[in-house]
């Protein structure tokens, strides 16, 4: 597992919260679901990529 990775997520997780919590202070409560919404999306995709390329590393090593 790469620490780059770790890192990218986190900061996601980071801005996520400071944005949601911005717009809740504001009064844009709804603005702030779709920015959590989008945060959790973008979360998924790179692990989806990550997942990706595990599975493409164990067909590899057993030659499937």
């Amino acid at each position: 597992m790469d620490v780059g990775l770790i890192l990218k997520i986190a900061g996601i997780g980071f801005l996520t919260s400071v944005l949601c919590q911005v717009l809740s202070k504001s009064g844009k409560d709804e603005q702030a679901g779709f920015v959590t919404i989008g945060g959790i999306i973008l979360v998924l995709l790179i692990l989806i990529g990550e997942i990706s390329n595990l599975i493409d590393s164990v067909r590899n090593t057993f030659g499937i």
